[in-house]
């Protein structure tokens, strides 16, 4: 007996040799952060332009997957510069007192084929509150041209937040409460 416990922890510890981990750096000019906000009838579509961040991926266990990234609340565009300036001041995105927001991933769950259910902690405004997004692994090629020597890994996750849950309220009722979130991410590594 105690040589088949000594020959399963053997093979076992043999097997997490072949697991990696590889941190990725998200691509800004190939990712997005997009957001849509009901405004009386109709969503208004916006995104930020400024983020940065690193996806962690575990080959063998996705619940040691991480992720993290920092978004530029003054990069915040909707296709109209009356709007994003007012987004930008204190009733809204508050910039100068609080010029970014951040996530960080702190729970990776398989919910089906390349998909997972991704818990983190969203800070925004000074409030600190959990978000479950939606992710779907969209796969990992090598890099050519520009990236060549890279491997290129993305994702895409969704979710709607309520934005009361972070202080920002006003605009309502004209404005909804809900905010639908898409995120697509490119990241790259040296191979």
């Amino acid at each position: 007996m105690k040589k088949a416990t000594i020959l399963i922890t053997s093979l076992l510890t043999t097997l997490s040799v072949f697991a990696e981990q590889y941190t990725y750096k998200i691509d800004p000019n190939h990712s997005g952060v997009n957001f849509a906000v009901r405004h009386f009838v109709n969503d208004v579509n916006g995104s930020f332009g400024k983020f940065s961040g690193t996806v962690t991926v575990d080959t063998e266990d996705a619940t040691k997957n991480s992720a993290k990234a920092t978004i530029n609340t003054a990069s915040v565009d909707t296709n109209n510069d009356k709007r994003d300036s007012h987004l930008q001041k204190s009733d809204y995105f508050d910039v100068a007192k609080f010029p970014d927001m951040t996530f960080e991933t702190t729970k990776w769950v398989k919910s089906g084929d390349k998909k997972y259910q991704v818990t983190g902690n969203l800070s925004l405004l000074g409030v600190t509150k959990p978000v479950m997004l939606d992710v779907e692994y969209l796969g990992a090629v090598e890099g050519s041209g520009h990236y060549k020597g890279m491997e290129i890994v993305g994702f895409k996750g969704t979710t709607k937040i309520d934005r009361t849950d972070w202080g920002l309220s006003a605009g309502g009722p004209i404005v909804g409460d809900d905010v639908e979130i898409t995120i697509s991410i490119q990241g790259h590594r040296k191979l």
